[in-house]
């Protein structure tokens, strides 16, 4: 029989206000408004407690004392019964403001050695989608948050959702994850079966591929009387599991499944009560943790999916839930701009772009029919497209032109510190149909590259053209640098400067501005 990996996603987002501009005149908040204040005028917290309160109480507390409580007597039985949590950074957030049982209560299963903890990317983001470092920096911060509230860094981890492709498993194998856990997509899978251990491509690193059949059955489909299963219970779940073939079975759901998307009078914590106890009834049937089954199990093939085959486990099971129509692609453009200035800022500039990239903002602006269509309809607080998209990039632009403001007040404070997606680097070439391979993200490497890399002619080619002051102004803001640098220009062009005199010019405008060297 397969050994079992019950994952539960436990996260709730800061949901924004509906009408954030009228609460900003509202609260009589004018002239220079402080990033200290904008937490509370885009988000709707009120909203957010309530929310947050009636699922710790109906979900978090009651689930998690109902499968206790059902591990300690099965355990006296000889037999155990284990799961893992991936609990998001913004959800503990919560749980620490409005209701300490929350964490309290996952501590205690935790100090049981009921369960393993997951890592994702603190704020549940899409940042694995458009910057590595910030992908990066989101599992640090949760990593660091799960050792600081459970005393443990997690040593498996799943993306946002389960989004997942090479790169950004690669990533994880860096970072020394022994497991990755996504979605067990046949047009991934091909012919092979979700119930087995897979690796990353081009690593050793494990990956435990979901079955989204039977987790589906437990996180859709068990309140559903026109279902031809209906009504599910935990016997007769716990005999399918029992005849799947396979070696590790991957059921993943929303853990808000126990008690508030399926409420309590459909029978849900009576299956979640009987679950343990059913399947302890079969003697070679574990219910075990990811890092338990990988270790059991040796990997059998390599999952291959390319960036532009990205999955995720929403939907279609690819990226359409947040980016599949204009309205979202194009918020999401407009935040993924921001963050070379948020992080240039840091502090609570860079704190609320990063809440404002929480990936429930982009989920509630989705336009689709049918079944996804109705469970997005479901979870949105704002139940209409456009009062979503409204609300996001009104949040946005107050933001935006708050850091923009900032970063031009002070730029020589700032620009050093702004590192550009690669989409906006600054790429050398020697004439127009002649490029080069050397690239700046950021002023310190556009410095690098003039004084070492890159041939004085190219530098003449730019400083004649006017790129790298357009460069400068545009991207950081430096006017004074770009006047001295169209100087230049023209006496390259004019000839008073002669090309074996480009490098060292350039270099004395840069040092003198800004003491880069």
């Amino acid at each position: 029989m397969p050994d079992t990996v019950f994952v539960f996603e436990v996260h709730q987002p800061f949901r924004l206000r509906r009408d954030i501009l009228r609460n900003l005149a509202a609260e009589g908040i004018g002239g220079r408004l402080s990033f200290e204040k904008l937490f509370n005028v885009f988000f709707d917290n009120d909203s957010n407690r309530e929310i947050f309160s009636r699922v710790a109480e109906k979900c978090y507390v009651k689930a998690t004392k109902i499968l206790l409580d059902s591990i300690r007597l099965v355990r006296k039985s000889g037999k155990d019964f284990k799961f893992a949590l991936s609990i998001s950074g913004v959800l503990i957030e919560q749980s620490l403001m409005w209701d300490k049982r929350a964490v309290e209560v996952f501590q205690e299963a935790v100090n049981e050695g009921a369960v393993e903890i997951i890592d994702q990317t603190y704020y549940h983001s899409l940042a694995s989608l458009f910057s590595p470092d910030e992908f990066e920096e989101q599992l640090a911060l949760h990593r660091s948050l799960m050792k600081e509230v459970f005393g443990i860094e997690p040593r498996v981890a799943e993306n946002t959702e389960f989004i997942y492709n090479n790169e950004i498993a690669n990533i994880m194998c860096r970072l020394g994850y022994e497991a990755v856990l996504t979605e067990g997509v046949e047009r991934v899978l091909g012919w092979r079966s979700p119930n087995y251990v897979y690796r990353v491509k081009g690593c050793e690193t494990k990956v435990l591929t979901r079955n989204y059949r039977l987790s589906d059955d437990i996180g859709f489909r068990f309140s559903d009387r026109s279902w031809d299963q209906y009504p599910l219970t935990a016997d007769k779940y716990a005999l399918w599991l029992s005849r799947t073939p396979g070696d590790v079975i991957l059921i993943a759901i929303d853990y808000e499944t126990f008690g508030e998307h399926h409420q309590p009078d459909t029978g849900i914590y009576e299956f979640l009560k009987w679950l343990p106890i059913e399947i302890s009834k079969y003697g070679e049937l574990a219910a075990v943790t990811p890092s338990e089954a990988i270790r059991r199990h040796p990997a059998r093939d390599y999952i291959d999916v390319p960036p532009w085959e990205t999955i995720s486990w929403a939907d279609e099971r690819d990226l359409s839930a947040w980016l599949g129509n204009e309205l979202q692609r194009r918020a999401f453009e407009i935040y993924t701009s921001i963050e070379p200035y948020a992080k240039a800022v840091g502090g609570e500039a860079l704190r609320i772009w990063r809440y404002l990239g929480i990936s429930d903002h982009l989920y509630y602006m989705a336009t689709k029919g049918g079944a996804a269509g109705a469970v997005h309809h479901y979870f949105s607080p704002y139940k209409d497209v456009y009062v979503a998209y409204t609300a996001y990039i009104e949040a946005l632009s107050i933001l935006y032109t708050m850091i923009v403001n900032e970063v031009s007040s002070k730029p020589r404070l700032y620009a050093p510190r702004i590192v550009l997606p690669y989409s906006k680097a600054f790429r050398f070439y020697l004439d127009p149909y002649t490029p080069l391979s050397h690239q700046a993200r950021s002023l310190k490497e556009l410095v690098v590259a003039i004084k070492s890399l890159v041939p004085p002619e190219s530098i003449a080619f730019h400083l004649i053209r006017g790129d790298m002051a357009k460069w400068v102004r545009n991207m950081f803001f430096l006017d004074d640098v770009a006047k001295d640098l169209e100087i230049l220009g023209a006496r390259v062009r004019e000839g008073f400067l002669k090309v074996d005199k480009v490098k060292e010019e350039t270099l004395r405008v840069f040092e003198h501005h800004l003491g880069l060297h």
